[in-house]
C-alpha cells in the first residue's frame, strides 16, 4: 500500500468539494437503500463531515498508531446509528466507485487495490471496536425524562432516568437523541454521578437543531430518548491532579463546570476553586440558584457573575476569562474553560497571551459535530502540525 500515492489521490478528489459527498451518498443510498435510515434527514451537515474523516484518515494512513485510538472510537460510536459489520462492503464500493468517478483516468488498478487495502484495514478496526465494545456497553440507553423546566425561551433544564447505570466522568459528553430524529447531538451532564442515577442536561435550542429544539420545545416528563455511551476526558479533573481550579463558563457551557463543581465536593479535596460565570445580560444567569447555593456551601468556592454587554459600553463585550485575568494571576492554576466556540476561542488566546501554558488549560475543542468531543479533538490534531510535520 502507497501512502504516499493515496495521499496524492485524495487531494485530487478533494479539490471537487460538496461534488464528492454528494456523489458518495447518492451511490451508497441507490445501491443499499436501506443504509438511508441510519443517516440524519438533513444532510448538509453529513456531507462536511465525510470529506473532514477521510482527509483525517488519508493523512495519517502511515501513522497507523496515530490512527488506530480515533478508528477505535469511531467504530464504538457507530452503533448508536445501528451500523453492523455487513454495512462496511456497501461502504467500501460506494467510496471506491466515487473516487474512480473523480480520478477519471488517473484511476489505476495499482490505486483501486491500495484503496481497497487501506478500507480494509480501516473497517477492521472499526468492526472489532464494535465488536468489543458490545461486552461492555448497549449501543445506546433509553432514559425517561423525569424532569423538564424551561429556563428561558431557549433553554431547558433535564433531569434523566436511564433504565440502566450509564457510568460517566464529570466532564465527559454523552450523545443524546429523540427516536424521531435521526440525529445525535453531545451535552454535558451538568451533575457527578449520583446514587439514583439520574443525569442533568442544560440544552439550549439552536437554530435549526433538530436535537436541541425537540429536547427544549417538544419534550415533556414521561417521554423517553436515547442516550451514548460517555466521551472525551478534556475536562475532566485527572489530568489536574490535586491542583487548586480557575473555573471559566458562560451559557450552557455552566453545565460541565456544575459537574466538576459537584466532584470536588464529592471529593472532600482541599483544592481551592474560583469560579466565573458569564452571561450577556443578567436575566441569562438561568441557574443562579445552584450557583448562589454553591457559593454559600462551598467555603473553598468563589464565584464571581460577569455580565458581558454593559449598556453604558455598547459595542463591548466582557468574557469571564477577562474579568478573571483582571482579577489576579491564576497560573498556579488548572483553568477550565467551557461555553460557545467565540468564548473559547477568545479565553484561549487571552490566557496564552498572559503567559498561560498548554499544559494547564483545559477545554472540550471548538466546533459542534455529529461525531461529538473524541471527533473534535482528532480533527484539531489533523489540522495542527508538530515539529516532526506530523499531526500533533
Amino acid at each position: 500500500m502507497d501512502a504516499a500515492r493515496l495521499k496524492q489521490s485524495w487531494s485530487l478528489v478533494a479539490a471537487h468539494g460538496d461534488q464528492v459527498p454528494l456523489y458518495f451518498y447518492s451511490t451508497l443510498f441507490l445501491a443499499h437503500p436501506d443504509t438511508r435510515q441510519m443517516f440524519p434527514t438533513n444532510m448538509a451537515g453529513q456531507r462536511d463531515r465525510l470529506v473532514t474523516a477521510l482527509g483525517h484518515i488519508v493523512s495519517n494512513v502511515d501513522q497507523v498508531d496515530r490512527l488506530v485510538g480515533f478508528l477505535t472510537d469511531l467504530g464504538a460510536d457507530h452503533r448508536k446509528f445501528a451500523v453492523r459489520a455487513e454495512h462496511y462492503p456497501a461502504v467500501g464500493e460506494a467510496l471506491l466507485a466515487t473516487l474512480r468517478h473523480f480520478l477519471g483516468e488517473q484511476w489505476t488498478e495499482d490505486l483501486a487495490q491500495d484503496w481497497a487495502a487501506a478500507y480494509g484495514l480501516v473497517s477492521k478496526v472499526m468492526i472489532d471496536a464494535a465488536q468489543a465494545a458490545e461486552a461492555v456497553n448497549p449501543p445506546w440507553w433509553v432514559a425517561e425524562i423525569v424532569g423538564h423546566e424551561r429556563r428561558g425561551f431557549d433553554v431547558a433544564v433535564l433531569t434523566l432516568r436511564p433504565q440502566y447505570l450509564l457510568p460517566f466522568a464529570p466532564g465527559q459528553s454523552i450523545g443524546v437523541s429523540h427516536p424521531a430524529v435521526r440525529s445525535w447531538r453531545y451535552y454535558s451532564p451538568a451533575n457527578a454521578p449520583r446514587a439514583d442515577g439520574t443525569l442533568e442536561l442544560h440544552v439550549r435550542a439552536a437554530p435549526g437543531g433538530a436535537v436541541s429544539s425537540r429536547l427544549v420545545y417538544g419534550c415533556t416528563v414521561g417521554d423517553q430518548i436515547h442516550l451514548a455511551a460517555p466521551v472525551g476526558d478534556r475536562l475532566t479533573l485527572w489530568s489536574a491532579g490535586s491542583a487548586d481550579l480557575l473555573l471559566l463558563a458562560s451559557g450552557t457551557g455552566w453545565a460541565p463546570v456544575k459537574a466538576l463543581v459537584e466532584q470536588v465536593a464529592a471529593e472532600g479535596s482541599r483544592r481551592t476553586v474560583d469560579l466565573y460565570v458569564g452571561a450577556r445580560s443578567r436575566s441569562e444567569f438561568y441557574d443562579s440558584d445552584a450557583i448562589d447555593k454553591f457559593a454559600s456551601s462551598f467555603p473553598w468556592l468563589t464565584v464571581t457573575y460577569v455580565v458581558g454587554a454593559d449598556l453604558h459600553r455598547p459595542g463591548e463585550f466582557t468574557h469571564p476569562v477577562d474579568r478573571a485575568l483582571a482579577d489576579g494571576d491564576w497560573r498556579s492554576r488548572h483553568v477550565y474553560v467551557c461555553g460557545s466556540d467565540e468564548m473559547v476561542s477568545h479565553s484561549l488566546s487571552a490566557l496564552a497571551r498572559a503567559g498561560y501554558h498548554a499544559g494547564q488549560l483545559h477545554h472540550e475543542g471548538l466546533g459542534t459535530h455529529w461525531y461529538g468531543p473524541a471527533w473534535r479533538t482528532a480533527m484539531e490534531q489533523a489540522s495542527a502540525p508538530d515539529n516532526s510535520g506530523g499531526a500533533r
